[in-house]
């Protein structure tokens, strides 16, 4: 195999503010992996408050490049084996493992589900699509001008009003404070009957079991995880806690522990969201994949940003179009 890898900088289509901060851009390293005249194509996005620093990847890839050029094509799980003994970082390692699972499809001439006897069903849950923090007006203005169906409005901190407000408009709304809510404030939204409106209340607070200890997963409302759920071994603490988890690709290390974590979870009796960071094509086409087995969907990280730099799956007003090309189904534009 040959390795490449490539920054590039994603301007946002307007400015995105959630509780950690606004940006206008979002940085990403894009992996190649090629072999035989096939290439398959993966993606970390510099995310700062996960505390990710691209430059240092750079210098981990330039280390570990020969060992991986080394490989023999084998399978996409055997080969992550292979990456789990490296040691590598989640975002890094979700790269690589997608852009193998890509590759890999290409050169087997078959897709993602064929590799898999995954059986696509026709009527997959809609993605939502993230309205950043600003006025409730504004907010709302956005959510009855848009096309989509399913909205993820973000706040900074609680407001009781604006709740109500959200509860009253004929859409399906998911609250995500990015862990800005207070104890206090959990408790307070578990007894309005508008909280019982939201498809979920993603990371309510802060991680730790200090704080989601208080909340109650057979009672509404819908509490989901997100930084509180990394790996497959936090998923009994959440149990009493979470009835939803979101499952990212980089959060996790890629498809291949993606799959073994969406496995565990369904057994534990939670419900499956597959989310994405703000990101291009190359890893929303691999988040896709994995829709067969959600309950919700979060994959409108492509929809956000100007200069897309690949073709493949694509979410149109919340639907998910399939690319039906080999391994991930992605091409560089």
């Amino acid at each position: 195999m040959k390795l490449s890898y490539q920054i590039y900088k994603f301007k946002l289509k307007e400015t995105f503010s959630i509780s950690y901060g606004d940006y206008s851009f979002r940085e990403a390293l894009i992996i190649s992996l090629s072999h035989n005249n096939k290439s398959g194509y993966g993606e970390c996005t510099a995310i700062d408050y996960y505390k990710i620093d691209l430059q240092s990847y750079l210098i981990i890839i330039q280390k570990i490049q020969a060992q991986i050029e080394s490989q023999k094509i084998v399978a996409p799980t055997e080969f992550y084996q292979f990456l789990k003994k490296l040691y590598l970082p989640n975002f890094l390692a979700s790269a690589l493992d997608c852009a193998y699972w890509d590759l890999y499809g290409k050169l087997e001439q078959k897709t993602f589900f064929e590799l898999n006897k995954i059986e696509v069903i026709h009527r997959l849950p809609k993605s939502s699509i993230t309205i950043s923090i600003n006025t409730i007006e504004n907010q709302i203005k956005k959510i009855e001008q848009s096309n989509w169906q399913k909205f993820k409005v973000k706040c900074k901190g609680f407001s009781e009003e604006n709740l109500e407000k959200l509860a009253h408009l004929n859409h399906e709304i998911a609250i995500d404070s990015n862990a800005s809510f207070t104890i206090a404030d959990c408790k307070k939204i578990a007894s309005l009957a508008s909280a019982q409106k939201m498809i979920y209340f993603e990371q309510p607070m802060p991680t730790g079991i200090e704080n989601y200890s208080n909340l109650n997963s057979n009672l509404y409302p819908n509490w989901m995880a997100d930084e509180d759920l990394q790996d497959v071994s936090q998923l009994k603490n959440l149990q009493n806690h979470y009835q939803s988890v979101n499952i990212k690709l980089m959060k996790c290390g890629g498809i291949t522990p993606a799959l073994q974590l969406i496995s565990e979870a369904k057994k534990l009796g939670f419900k499956i969201m597959i989310g994405c960071m703000t990101e291009s094509t190359i890893g929303i086409s691999a988040g896709a994949v994995l829709t067969p087995f959600a309950d919700f969907v979060d994959l409108d990280g492509a929809n956000l940003i100007e200069n897309d730099i690949a073709n493949g799956t694509k979410v149109r007003n919340g639907t998910i179009e399939f690319c039906e090309k080999h391994g991930l189904g992605i091409e560089l534009i």
